[in-house]
């Protein structure tokens, strides 16, 4: 049924960023105040995260766990300290791995299987420094989940 297919569509956009219900529709509310498309504006809210940067810049293998380093408290977002995974970034923001981090298993992993051509073009990453800065935020057109976001607009506009 339809709504079968937009529930599940829901339920994989929240699976895939790691939230829960309440939190996803508050995203969703966030998203639909602002001007434009709101399952623009959604993907682009989740895809603002501190932990997702993280996941997208190549410092964690998994979503999960850049939730759990930024958890740690292994992050500075303009030189200070950021241990919230739901911290929206935004545009011309500095994302530092702290000095101390630096030379932990996780970041040397990183920094070994850095891959250049997996970051997004929104992104710019260094690495040896542990540095991520954020150019822009995010447009639909560089978001490369597979999510269609219409579904999800469509099963909240219904309650």
């Amino acid at each position: 049924s339809e709504y079968r297919t937009q529930l599940q569509e829901k339920q994989k956009a929240r699976y895939t960023y790691g939230i829960l219900e309440k939190q996803f529709a508050n995203y969703y509310e966030l998203a639909s105040r602002r001007p434009g498309k709101t399952g623009d504006n959604l993907l682009t809210l989740l895809e603002s995260r501190l932990d997702n940067v993280v996941y997208r810049a190549g410092l964690a293998r998994t979503r999960r766990h850049a939730r759990q380093l930024v958890n740690h408290g292994h992050f500075l977002v303009n030189g200070v300290k950021t241990n919230i995974p739901s911290f929206q970034v935004s545009k011309f923001d500095i994302i530092d791995v702290k000095a101390k981090s630096l030379n932990t298993t996780p970041f040397i992993v990183a920094r070994e299987t850095h891959d250049a051509d997996t970051v997004p073009a929104w992104l710019d990453v260094s690495p040896d420094r542990g540095r991520i800065l954020v150019h822009q935020n995010p447009i639909r057109e560089q978001i490369t989940v597979p999510i269609q976001e219409q579904l999800i607009v469509e099963f909240y506009s219904k309650k």
